[in-house]
């Protein structure tokens, strides 16, 4: 994370452009194209081609300056990817041009007049207080429903009272899949059965393969669904349909899936006895070509975690919500250098897990996480000052989570899966954002360079990349994430 906010803090979520319309104070109205769109941030511009200097999203207020072609003005402005047009009238326009009108209901880009009393400060002002009335509902229906999750897991019958509470709170369906795909439990509304066929169709994406996504999601039915795999290690999967998808969502999901992570992990056996003996023994010095057999063959993957939320149970649910059972919270870790000792550069009270593939290990909420690569039971202390490695890095970049890749996505995973994982992974970047961080890195970073070759200002690139750095939810100064961007920007 690049934000020093909680990872459970839902975002800013978009305002609707009815709402800003609604508000009587601005005068505000509308003259062509839907109201019913997205609004994400406010822009002015005069240039007479504001492309370069657009996200996408936003609301962009002129009173055309140099409005000379109201056609082409608003193609660009459509390519651009603007949430809307603002014109304000007077001193330059005393009604807004009817060619500007025209186009922008043959484009279907919504326009909205702007009168004379109503400076453009006060509409983005407006803006921005609904921003964050709304920011302030997501966080309170947030923390209400993990109160009402937490509740759930306490009762008699807590894997059902769980999905209950999910469903009552996302206002849906909520279920519980098995491996083979079957409904083991659900809770809420009844859904189409077109809806309920493709909920269970995107929760067979989620298998238990290395690598594999641990959630998707899509739409079926009218309805919009949400798979997450679970992580207690039997290939379970929580699938959720809703009729919208708030912003605060994904976060209420993610509290389910842990609690459904504990209440589901499936009891240890003898083997499970057995590997944690020999995790103990490993801890205490015994070289790892000796318990070789008792950990099995492998491969195995280590990870180094530092963070949580500073309860007793923390660092247990860390482990459950990754799928294993293998998990040391007291500051040393496998493969650790000379009997007793501690892995050269790990970090004091740093948790260790040991996941046998095919676990994912994908990013914790509160956690900072370090990923060392798949390796044999006799490499684990490789594996382990890797996993710290990562760790350090992630720690000192603002990641999330940090693998130790030396290879690069080229040599993990074939052509299919690495334009796979390019598309999920670039999703939320538009064409002109994508294009640009393409021509940034292909140019290791030049700011001048990349301008010049793009025939955009320097300005302009900054913001882009820093938007690409924001929804990515990446560090761009991280040499890691460059490589692994660059190599999904040239596969997918």
């Amino acid at each position: 994370m690049t934000s020093a906010e909680p990872a459970a803090t839902p975002p800013a979520p978009p305002v609707s452009l009815t709402a800003l319309l609604a508000r009587r104070d601005l005068g505000l109205r509308l003259l062509a194209g839907p109201e019913d769109v997205s609004i994400h941030w406010v822009h002015t511009s005069e240039m007479a081609d504001p492309y370069p200097y657009l996200l996408g999203g936003e609301l962009l207020m002129t009173a055309g300056v140099l409005l000379a072609d109201p056609a082409h003005y608003v193609e660009r402005v459509v390519e651009a990817g603007a949430a809307a047009l603002a014109f304000g009238v007077t001193p330059v326009y005393d009604t807004v041009p009817a060619e500007l009108v025209e186009a922008c209901a043959r484009h279907g880009l919504p326009l909205v007049e702007v009168p004379p009393r109503t400076p453009f400060t006060a509409v983005a002002r407006a803006l921005w207080r609904l921003m964050a009335e709304a920011r302030l509902y997501e966080l309170r229906r947030v923390t209400e429903a993990q109160q009402s999750l937490a509740a759930a897991a306490a009762r008699p019958a807590p894997v059902p009272a769980v999905l209950g509470a999910l469903a009552s709170r996302l206002g849906g369906r909520a279920v519980l899949f098995g491996a083979d795909g079957t409904e083991s439990v659900a809770a809420g509304r009844e859904v189409p059965a077109e809806a309920a066929r493709a909920l269970r169709d995107l929760a067979g994406v989620l298998g238990p393969r290395p690598g594999g996504p641990a959630s998707a999601s899509g739409d079926g039915g009218g309805l919009r669904l949400a798979a997450y795999a679970l992580g207690g290690g039997d290939g379970l999967t929580l699938g959720v349909a809703t009729e919208r998808r708030g912003p605060g969502d994904h976060t209420i999901a993610g509290v389910a899936v842990v609690l459904l992570s504990l209440l589901t992990a499936p009891h240890r056996g003898a083997d499970a006895t057995v590997r944690d003996g020999a995790l103990v023994r490993l801890l205490l010095g015994t070289a790892p070509a000796e318990i070789a057999d008792a950990l099995g063959p492998g491969p195995w993957t280590v990870v180094h975690a530092s963070g949580g939320d500073g309860t007793p149970f923390a660092a247990a649910g860390l482990a459950a919500a990754l799928g294993t059972p293998l998990m040391d919270a007291g500051g040393t870790a496998p493969g650790a250098a000379g009997r007793g000792g501690t892995a050269p550069g790990a970090a004091l009270g740093a948790v260790r897990l040991l996941l046998p593939l095919p676990s994912p290990v994908t990013a914790q909420s509160g956690w900072t996480l370090g990923v060392s690569a798949p390796v044999e039971a006799g490499e684990l202390a490789a594996a382990d000052a890797q996993a710290a490695r990562a760790l350090r890095r992630a720690e000192a970049t603002g990641a999330d989570l940090v693998r130790h890749r030396p290879g690069g996505i080229a040599a993990l995973v074939d052509p299919d899966e690495a334009t796979a994982h390019a598309r999920a992974l670039l999703a939320p970047l538009g064409e002109p954002l994508a294009e640009t961080l393409h021509v940034w890195l292909s140019l290791h970073g030049g700011w001048d360079r990349t301008a010049a070759a793009m025939d955009i200002h320097r300005n302009t690139v900054r913001q882009r990349i820093t938007r690409c750095a924001a929804l990515l939810d990446r560090d761009l100064d991280d040499p890691d994430v460059r490589m692994e961007l660059w190599f999904a920007l040239k596969s997918r």
